[in-house]
This record gives C-alpha cells, structure tokens and sequence, in this order.
C-alpha cells in the first residue's frame, strides 16, 4: 500500500469516527504533512482521494471542510483493496461464525484457478462475518496448503490475511475480481437474512502473491443493500 493510500485510510477513520466532526475544517496540509512525516505532494494526494469520495471539500482561500453527507458510505469498500474487512471496518466490532473448515483436493476449476494439481491439497473455509452484530458477508474461501501453512480454526475467528502478511510473511500482489449479481440460495437466506426474492450481490477473485503465485479463491457474497464497492482513481501527479 503507497504512503498516500495508508494517509487517506487513518484520514478516513477519523471522519467516520468523529474525531473530524461533520463541518470542521480539516488541519491545514503543512500540519499534516509533519504529522505523517512525508511530503506535502504526498499528504495532497491523500487528501485528493478522499475528497473524490466526497468525504470532504476543499474551499479555495478558507480551508478542507467534512461534509455532512458523503458518497462514501461506511459499508463500501475499495475494489482494489487486499488488507481484507479487519484492517478495513478495524474501529468496529467484527466476529466470524465458522461454518466450514477442512482439507480437500481441488476439482478441475479450483486445479485451473490456483495452478495445482488434484493431489495437492487447499483449505476450505466458509464462514460468516459479522460487524456490530448485524450479518455483513458469506465468505467462501479456497487457500493453496503448500503456501498458507499452518492455517487453523483460530485464524478463521480474526484476519486469515493478517496471518498471511503477519505470521507467513508473504506479500499480496493483486487480485482478478468479478462482481455479479444473483439471486440469493439456502445458505444466503440462512445467514444474511434473505429472502428468495433478495437480490445478493457476489465477488468472485483470484488473489495472488506478489511473485505472480494464485494462493487463493473465493467468493464473497452479501445482501445488496449491505455492502457495495468502490474505486478511486488519481491520474498522474499533482
């Protein structure tokens, strides 16, 4: 993650929080910058992602202002983001149910995705996320056992990337991600509370390490009106 993206998630958090009560005036970039000790180019990009989103706005001659009402909305998330819900939703209260962990040999579609053969075996994990109590998203995971080691039920009750980064030390280069609509099925209306009739919204991704190695697959898959997914783009320097 660059300087700038680390800046704007702290700068994030304290909005969300109230540290930055809605209509305040932002500190000027000069103090900020010293705080997170980088460059003012580097604050400023921070500061220019955020106000993308509509956390903010800049007025010209007064200062950085919190709006009362913002694009981004607290159950969005980064498109391009692969720290995981932990590091994302971290100031809320986040529980994981296990449904689903054990061994298995992968069948044609997983051997094609994660480049291994049928006798090399994944872990797969199915479990629910819950934030402040309120069902938030069904994850069903595949992870490469040669790579992800030692995976236990206790990392399924935290942050499985945060043992990856953390006690694996292995790097995330990137995903492939698809997100698609669909309608909801048994699982979806047991655990999200859903209907038939409740439209789920589902990411599908391939995770890679950053030397180009698959070590993951799964799908995400949440009520619509749960979570919905962003992408902010800064185009050259400023």
């Amino acid at each position: 993650m660059n300087k700038y993206e680390e800046i704007a998630n702290e700068l994030r958090r304290r909005i969300s929080e109230g540290e930055y009560a809605e209509g305040e005036i932002l500190p000027d970039q000069i103090e900020l910058a010293k705080e997170f000790n980088v460059s003012r180019m580097t604050l400023k990009k921070a500061i220019d992602m955020i106000a993308m989103e509509g956390l903010i706005f800049k007025k010209r001659g007064v200062g950085t202002f919190v709006l009362k009402s913002s694009l981004w909305n607290n159950g969005d998330s980064k498109i391009d983001d692969y720290n995981g819900l932990t590091e994302q939703f971290g100031y809320r209260r986040i529980e994981s149910k296990k449904i689903n962990f054990d061994i298995v040999f992968p069948d044609e579609k997983l051997q094609t995705l994660l480049m291994v053969g049928a006798s090399d075996p994944v872990y797969h994990v199915q479990r629910l996320r819950i934030i402040d109590d309120k069902p938030y998203i069904l994850e069903d995971s595949y992870f490469v056992a040669s790579l992800i080691t030692q995976l236990k039920a206790e990392h399924l009750e935290g942050s499985i990337y945060g043992y990856i980064r953390d006690e694996l030390g292995l790097k995330i280069g990137g995903a492939y991600r698809k997100i698609h609509a669909d309608t909801a099925n048994e699982l979806d209306i047991q655990e999200l509370n859903c209907d038939i009739h409740t439209p789920v919204l589902e990411v599908e991704q391939v995770v890679y390490l950053d030397n180009g190695t698959p070590f993951e697959y799964s799908t995400s898959r949440n009520r619509f009106d749960t979570r919905s997914y962003t992408i902010t783009d800064i185009v050259g320097n400023h």
